[in-house]
């Protein structure tokens, strides 16, 4: 992927929980402890209306992540209001992927179904990628920082994964798919800045388009990420968004921002 001219861009994000719009603490889901859940925001539009609002700034490249169970009707009203807009992450497995493709998904994404056990499994990589093709699929590669590591979490960020994020696993997971997504589990959600060390390694190692999302909390962050990067990773905003109850960052900055 060539970052000689390229810059880092906004892609924005519809997270559903129990079929709203929500911005959570990504550290706090957990199905055996419900009760510890940390929610920023819970909108009062729907799903559709956020479609509709990246759609008519034509941001495209955003994407549609459920978190758990009961958001599959949310899922198909937002991409049924900008269809080939956006991708869909969550409870993704070969057996679906099209028929989210059919809904109106530009692509799908996909993690968990990737490690049965906790375990790397190429087998099920080639599948799903089988299903729709190489062009269609996003593999999520979000992590949890051990030591001076990060590793992929699934489940919702709840469980680590046997695979280390590096250049040789990202060289590996890019021969099947077109995207990488990669959200910073540990400080998604808390607006107390971005991972700048997994940022840079990011820009270091992809060779096809990317997304970092979690604690971008500055219009700056964009200009951050576009240098610790070099161009090669996109940045998603979340609970600093103004749009999501947030007073740090200002939407329509951003998409201004597109056109200078």
């Amino acid at each position: 992927m060539s970052s000689s001219s390229r810059r880092s861009c906004f892609r924005p994000c519809i997270d559903l929980h129990d079929g709203q719009v929500k911005q959570i603490v990504g550290g706090t889901l957990s199905d055996a402890s419900p009760s510890t859940l940390k929610t920023n925001f819970v909108a009062s539009q729907s799903p559709a209306e956020f479609a509709e609002l990246y759609r008519r700034n034509n941001l495209e490249g955003g994407h549609v992540i459920k978190l758990g169970p009961g958001n599959d009707d949310a899922a198909r009203e937002a991409l049924a209001a900008w269809p080939g807009g956006l991708q869909i992450g969550g409870g993704i497995h070969d057996k679906n992927a099209q028929q989210w493709i059919d809904a109106g998904a530009s692509k799908v994404i996909v993690t968990s179904f990737l490690f049965p056990n906790a375990k790397f499994s190429l087998d099920r990589l080639k599948a799903v990628s089988g299903a729709v093709g190489k062009d269609r699929l996003v593999v999520d590669v979000s992590c949890r920082r051990r030591d001076a590591k990060w590793f992929v979490a699934m489940n919702k960020w709840q469980d680590i994964t046997d695979m280390e994020v590096s250049k040789a696993s990202l060289e590996l997971l890019s021969e099947y798919c077109s995207e990488f997504l990669v959200h910073a589990a540990d400080i998604e959600g808390l607006c107390q800045g971005t991972d700048e060390e997994l940022v840079s390694r990011l820009g270091e190692w992809v060779s096809i388009p990317t997304t970092y999302a979690g604690g971008a909390k500055a219009v700056e962050d964009l200009d951050l990420v576009d240098r610790l990067s070099n161009g090669r990773v996109d940045l998603t905003y979340g609970s600093a968004l103004d749009i999501f109850g947030g007073t740090l960052v200002k939407f329509e900055e951003l998409v201004n921002r597109k056109h200078v």
